[in-house]
């Protein structure tokens, strides 16, 4: 008699048709616990009540054989996009240019704890409360950001009989940008006090990388399980294009989110001193801050710069393919805080990457197993330049070879959730 497949329920604000990094840490660890047995049962938003940054129908392919729930909510985010006054939810950064967005970000950080998706938990954990009264579940997974997520399972969790995995994909009162929020003592006392119970609850807590997070974590629940798996790359989507060098250009590539909480001026600075003997052009493809790149327009007067806006996950994949030189920017204060599925799909592409943040972070460290990546910090100049200069001068020869790059597989990474946390 076969045996029935384990279930488990993921708790997830972001799921497409939500675009970005946010989705495809679960869209992908889904997809894969499938294939080897796992019945997975998502809770998420109804696509027309959520506040999602950017939308990417592409990524429901190969999803459309799990069970998704889909709740309302009350998400004041809408309107805080409206006050603000930006055509999209702000995404690594809180605007504060004017006294609107500064109340804004004030009435964000001290009413809305532990964060403006709060209005989604008692959807979620109603759903989740109808699950667990019909059905055998073996684990409810919450992840976040919106870390407000976590809080939809606190309340069931001794009423009926489950494992509970808290999975951050960021930071929760440490995150960086919280410190643009202008939390009195109270917002801070209470963001504190819901995290510290949501990680003492938890039978097990997942991060994206260990060190100083999982420090930080264990000084809040010292007799946590913790464990560590980053979001990974997709071998299959990775595989599917093929490297295309541009002819008479040194084509440099940015994708993803940009904001002036990133070394993008560094970088600006090295390329407006460098000489080779190619034009070259910088293609940008995100969310981007027109502002940025009308800065970088000015200051780069012979560099072509295009700008692509938001691409599909494919798309995006498809440009980086076509790269000499790919770049990244880790945030500022956030350098021991994550290695983001990006930079991994970066090394897995086999082009040089450039990358501007701490050395000694673990994302420096990761790119430090490369043959041709490195992590400099922003304000060394000179080795900036010269590392653009030797991607320009080998244009087309310089791979970037990274042996140990299966294991950061996403379906590699999947078997470990299972082998290392849900078994």
């Amino acid at each position: 008699m076969a045996l029935s497949p384990r279930t488990l329920v993921i708790l997830t604000y972001y799921w497409p048709p939500s675009g970005g990094s946010g989705v495809q840490r679960w869209v992908y660890f889904s997809h894969y616990l499938k294939k080897i047995g796992w019945e997975p049962i998502v809770i998420t938003v109804e696509a027309k009540h959520a506040a999602y940054p950017q939308q990417d129908q592409t990524l429901e392919a190969g999803i459309q054989d799990i069970e998704v729930i889909r709740t309302e909510t009350k998400d004041p985010l809408h309107w805080y996009v409206r006050w603000i006054g930006k055509g999209n939810m702000p995404q690594g950064e809180v605007p504060r240019q004017n006294i609107l967005q500064k109340g804004a970000a004030f009435i964000r950080g001290n009413f809305y704890v532990p964060d403006a998706r709060k209005g989604w938990v008692p959807f979620a954990s109603s759903a989740l409360e109808n699950i667990l009264k019909t059905k055998k579940i073996d684990w409810v997974i919450s992840t976040g950001p919106p870390h407000s997520t976590h809080l939809a399972v606190s309340g069931l969790k001794e009423k009926y009989n489950f494992r509970w995995l808290v999975d951050f994909r960021d930071p929760w009162s440490d995150l960086f940008y919280n410190q643009q929020l202008y939390r009195g003592s109270i917002a801070k006392r209470k963001d504190s006090r819901l995290e510290r119970k949501v990680l003492q609850e938890a039978d097990a807590v997942l991060t994206t990388l260990g060190g100083t997070l999982h420090d930080n974590l264990r000084s809040k629940a010292p007799k946590q399980q913790f464990f560590a798996l980053p979001n990974g790359f997709d071998s299959k989507a990775i595989e599917a294009y093929q490297r295309k060098n541009l002819k008479g250009e040194f084509h440099l590539v940015y994708t993803g989110l940009l904001t002036r909480n990133q070394a993008y001026p560094a970088l600006v600075n090295a390329l407006s001193q460098i000489e080779i003997s190619i034009p070259i052009r910088f293609s940008i493809a995100g969310q981007i801050d027109p502002e940025i790149l009308d800065e970088i327009n000015k200051k780069l007067p012979e560099v072509k710069l295009e700008y692509k806006g938001y691409l599909p996950h494919g798309e995006a994949l498809a440009l980086m393919h076509t790269a000499d030189l790919l770049l990244n920017f880790i945030f500022e204060g956030a350098d021991s805080q994550m290695i983001s599925g990006k930079l991994l799909e970066y090394m897995a592409i086999g082009v040089p990457v450039l990358s501007l943040g701490n050395p000694k972070s673990e994302a420096g460290r990761l790119l430090g197993k490369g043959s041709a990546s490195a992590m400099i910090t922003a304000t060394d100049i000179p080795s900036i330049i010269t590392f653009i200069r030797k991607a320009a001068n080998q244009k087309g020869h310089w791979e970037n070879e990274f042996s140990d790059r299966q294991q950061w597989s996403r379906e590699a990474i999947s078997e470990r959730l299972v082998t290392e946390i849900l078994n």
